[in-house]
């Protein structure tokens, strides 16, 4: 009966006690490679918040969000008059999405795009503030977080759960097209 009921309450406390996620150490500049991988817990400068928080400042319209997850590349050796649909992204509602602003390094033309992307979402306000992910360990928001607060973004958070974590969470989700592009 004893052994019994200490096999019941380890049982319990396995069940019961939270999975300690893997995290890696926060390096000094940006992530070059490997972004599906362990992110950091932190982010000097930024705020990092879970789905509930995330919710919060999405629900009270207190944050403008911001999504890097790339777009699907075109399959390579498709052929040029072949059909081919980019598999649909659903994200926060009301975000905007930035694809491929998440990278370590930028072409000037992405970090254009990033820049006048971040103007629009935060109406010209570096003070706004502004919510930045994508999914789940994944780095790329990680950096484009980092890249706000080096442009001068003073209110940043991290939500590094991403749509993997609000979607989790139970929370609403709506197809999002990327924000067109100034080629000028």
């Amino acid at each position: 009966m004893r052994r019994g009921l200490g096999v019941a309450l380890g049982l319990v406390f396995l069940v019961s006690a939270p999975a300690v996620a893997e995290t890696a150490p926060e390096p000094e500049g940006y992530r070059l490679s490997d972004f599906r991988a362990a992110v950091p817990a932190t982010l000097r400068g930024a705020r990092v918040i879970d789905a509930q928080q995330a919710f919060a400042l999405w629900r009270d319209k207190a944050a403008a969000f911001v999504d890097v997850l790339p777009r699907p590349p075109r399959p390579a050796g498709l052929p040029p008059d072949a059909v081919w649909r980019d598999k649909p992204r659903f994200d926060i509602p009301g975000s905007v999405w930035l694809p491929e602003t998440g990278y370590g390094e930028l072409p000037d033309a992405s970090l254009r795009y990033f820049e006048n992307g971040l103007v629009r979402a935060s109406a010209r306000d570096k003070s706004r503030p502004l919510v930045f992910y994508c999914l789940a360990n994944c780095w790329m928001s990680w950096n484009a977080a980092k890249r706000a607060l080096a442009l001068g973004y003073s209110n940043v958070s991290w939500f590094s759960q991403g749509t993997d974590g609000w979607a989790a969470a139970g929370h609403p989700l709506e197809p999002r097209e990327p924000e067109p592009r100034d080629e000028r």
